[in-house]
């Protein structure tokens, strides 16, 4: 079996975060103090100033406990991997386990790259769960918001816009309009977007001075979803702050490369469960190919039937049948059969116990949902689990 890395990005920070890790690599932790200027131990466990959340201080931490975290994998024995990638921020962090930079110059470039981008001004960014990149780009098309961009392709229900704040603040009633989660992101900047140009060709002059070795191991680039070419190595490293992160062409990539195993280092878990959930889209499409005997690349998306391997239900065989494949329709007369409204359920997506508030319906024309109280928001039938 095929081994991957993963490297988180800015989100994933936290107090305390790299532990013992600054006293075990001590000679990294000095050469990281003196680039920064300042304590980065300090500021990782202890967050002083309360600057951890800032941009220009949250990339430098990550940066650092994510590299000091595959020095450990290393040293206690870990594989080398046969892939590697990096969830934005996360992806220096690849290309520095793969040996295409230094720790000091990967360092140096994330410094400068959190410094240009804390001082984007203006900008806004906000997740959208449970509604397809195409389902996205028509509701924007629709309501004439042109001038925001998809920023992440986090999951095949996890989508990231940016643009200017207003203009997000803007998007959102139509979101909720068309029975899609929105939820505001606390950002400054329009990251990962048209607005980041000018921060982008001032990184540029940045990366030009640094010298770039080949990879030991592949690295997935966010802005293709394919491994890097060593010549476009700093065309795309430049490029990925302004342009969409692919994560799930990515992930999707990997998988086509036969049985692999993913294993997140650094900070949390959410690349972990980010995988999972591509992984049971990329489950369901090949089972539906294979139902209907026909071969589908990887990127064709075939949308029904479901596969209900998440639903728990009190009577699991008429849920799943024989085949284990049911439509859209069937999967939510057989919730609704089951589970009454106000049901408690839990999902990969969501930290606390949610509670269904309607029955299950069929949003979009073909995807299996139902809104949840408190949380006002819908969730893929494929995405709870109904707790008994």
């Amino acid at each position: 079996m095929k081994k991957t890395y993963v490297f988180p990005g800015q989100g994933s920070q936290i107090k305390g975060m790299g532990g013992n890790l600054f006293d075990e690599f001590q000679e990294l932790t000095k050469k990281a103090d003196k680039i920064l200027g300042y304590s980065i131990k300090e500021l990782c466990l202890n967050d002083p100033g309360q600057k951890l959340n800032q941009t220009q201080y949250t990339q430098p931490a990550l940066y650092v406990v994510n590299a000091l975290s595959y020095q450990k994998k290393i040293k206690d024995g870990g594989v080398h991997p046969d892939f590697l990638a990096g969830h934005s921020l996360g992806e220096y962090n690849a290309l520095q386990a793969a040996g295409v930079l230094s720790f000091e110059d990967g360092l140096k470039l994330v410094k400068k790259r959190g410094e240009l981008m804390s001082q984007a001004k203006g900008g806004g960014m906000a997740a959208i769960l449970n509604s397809s990149d195409e389902q996205i780009r028509n509701i924007l098309k629709d309501a004439n918001l042109s001038t925001i961009d998809i920023a992440n392709l986090n999951s095949p229900s996890q989508i990231v816009i940016s643009g200017l704040k207003e203009d997000i603040n803007n998007a959102q009633p139509h979101f909720t309009n068309a029975n899609a989660m929105f939820i505001p992101l606390n950002t400054s900047g329009a990251f990962h977007s048209r607005y980041m140009k000018d921060a982008e060709k001032e990184f540029e002059k940045v990366v030009k001075k640094v010298k770039f070795s080949k990879p030991n191991f592949p690295v997935i680039a966010n802005v293709t979803g394919k491994p890097y070419e060593f010549d476009k190595i700093a065309q795309d490293l430049t490029s990925q702050i302004s342009n969409c992160v692919r994560w799930t062409d990515s992930i999707t990539y990997l998988l086509n490369q036969g049985e692999i195993e993913f294993e997140e280092l650094g900070v949390g878990d959410v690349l972990t469960k980010l995988i999972r959930a591509i992984k049971k889209d990329y489950d369901l499409k090949i089972a539906a190919a294979k139902e209907k005997s026909i071969e589908v690349p990887a990127e064709t998306k075939v949308e029904e039937p479901i596969k209900t391997e998440a639903l728990q239900s009190k009577d699991e065989k008429s849920i799943v049948g024989q085949t284990g494949l049911i439509t859209a329709k069937e999967l939510v007369d057989q919730w609704n059969k089951s589970y009454p409204i106000g049901t408690k359920v839990k999902s990969d997506f969501y930290e606390t116990q949610l509670e269904t508030r309607t029955e299950a319906m069929i949003l979009f024309g073909h995807r299996a949902a139902v809104y949840m109280k408190d949380y006002n928001g819908y969730f893929d039938l494929r995405e709870v689990k109904a707790i008994q």
